[in-house]
């Protein structure tokens, strides 16, 4: 194999398909039965990879595969398992070191390993590299190359992906450097090195804290916004009309993803052993964490100004998806606010085009049906929080007796009936 990539999720599939769309014979590794067997049968489980484009690959020679022999005599090797945070709120590399135990099993001279599963500064050197050399009994930077490359990935993003996302490494030595370099080259339009494995760690986690706190920062605006009767949306536009020194954020009902809410505590957390709190990362995730409580403030406010109490009241949930356009449900906000409304007494249905059954905390939510208009018509509260492309503003506003757009999805709609975060 030219190239093995093990962890064939979000992140996984699509490097497997540019990579073999680039001639490469690529193999993947993967401990999911379904994902392995779904794809040999040419079936995606991912928005940004579909059945045709897994067809192609393996016409292209993919193999998908739960044994690990597919690793021996690869010549690189990816790594791309998840990296959620642990119960106490730290990095979980449980995956990280597991694959990393894997590899050195079947490691030879001359192999290429890059970690990309995202992580805190210094996991490559500390963790991978000593668990890839024990098991091995080779050393890295000089008997097999070692690199970092952060993971870019913007699930349903219809312009950015793998191929024409710059694309950062880091080596342990000049050397894995350029070998990660020459990779990624051949399927990427432009590889940037940095300095070290540290430093493309670092520039990961400066993407997502950049994100995570400018969102935090308009999420605390809309809080007092509306209470001084100021339109955030409007002011957020005008503001953006400025050339230079500014980007626009916008509000939501919180965080959702597989980088926002995860990757900033990795920084966090580095940060804390060195003996000092990074109060920015930390204050931000307090503001995010915050909204979806806050989003049920709002709609039990909206209901008592129409004579109703929450509890016993009819609540119809729009989008349950983190982000529009999608079916990636990961730590979207949608959860966290179901749960409180529910605890509050509320009778809860959900519809989303892209998710045909959901759960909260293994309770199923009820679905609202094919028929929109009439679910609109039925429930005695609407909460927008996800603005998919299938959700006609007009057609929100005609229906929907009331309506507490979290998204900013129905400005344009003006009615008495609907209200914006």
């Amino acid at each position: 194999m030219d190239l093995v990539v093990i962890g064939l999720g979000y992140v996984g599939l699509p490097l497997v398909r540019e990579a073999a769309q680039a001639g490469l014979r690529v193999g993947g590794l993967d401990r999911d039965p379904r994902v392995v067997e779904g794809l040999k049968a040419g079936r995606s489980h991912i928005d940004d990879v579909d059945d045709a484009q897994v067809s192609d690959m393996l016409t292209a020679g993919f193999t998908p595969t739960l044994d690990e022999a597919v690793l021996d005599d690869a010549r690189s090797i990816v790594i791309c398992v998840p990296t959620p945070l642990s119960e106490e709120g730290g990095p979980d590399l449980a995956a990280v070191r597991g694959a990393a135990t894997t590899i050195a099993a079947h490691l030879q001279p001359g192999t290429l390993v890059v970690l990309e599963s995202t992580t805190y500064p210094g996991t490559t050197d500390e963790v991978l590299r000593p668990l890839l050399e024990e098991g091995s009994g080779l050393k890295a930077g000089t008997d097999f190359h070692l690199a970092f490359s952060p993971e870019r990935i913007d699930p349903g993003n219809p312009v950015y992906g793998v191929a024409n996302t710059p694309k950062i490494v880091g080596g342990l030595t000049e050397a894995c450097a350029t070998a990660a370099a020459a990779l990624y080259g051949k399927f990427v339009d432009q590889v940037v090195q940095a300095k070290g494995t540290r430093e493309a760690e670092m520039a990961k986690l400066l993407e997502n804290t950049y994100r995570h706190v400018n969102i935090a920062l308009v999420n605390e605006m809309a809080v007092f916004c509306h209470e001084l009767g100021i339109d955030l949306w409007d002011a957020i536009d005008c503001a953006a009309t400025k050339p230079f020194g500014f980007q626009a954020f916008r509000p939501g009902p919180g965080v959702g993803g597989h980088c926002i809410p995860i990757d900033p505590n990795y920084l966090s957390y580095k940060v804390r052993s060195l003996g000092y709190p990074f109060r920015f990362v930390e204050l931000a995730q307090e503001i995010n964490d915050r909204m979806p409580r806050y989003i049920v403030e709002r709609a039990q406010q909206l209901l008592n100004n129409q004579g109703r109490a929450l509890k016993d009241a009819n609540v119809l949930l729009l989008g349950v998806t983190y982000k529009a356009d999608i079916a990636d449900q990961r730590e979207s906000p949608a959860r966290p606010i179901a749960r409180r409304l529910t605890r509050l007494g509320a009778h809860l249905t959900y519809h989303d085009p892209y998710v045909t059954t959901w759960h909260v905390d293994d309770t199923p939510i009820p679905t609202a049906g094919t028929d929109l208009p009439a679910a609109l018509e039925a429930a005695d509260l609407v909460l927008l929080l996800t603005g998919h492309a299938d959700y006609d503003p007009e057609t929100l506003a005609a229906h929907a007796t009331l309506l507490f757009d979290a998204r900013g999805h129905t400005r344009a709609a003006v009615r008495p009936t609907i209200e914006t975060l």
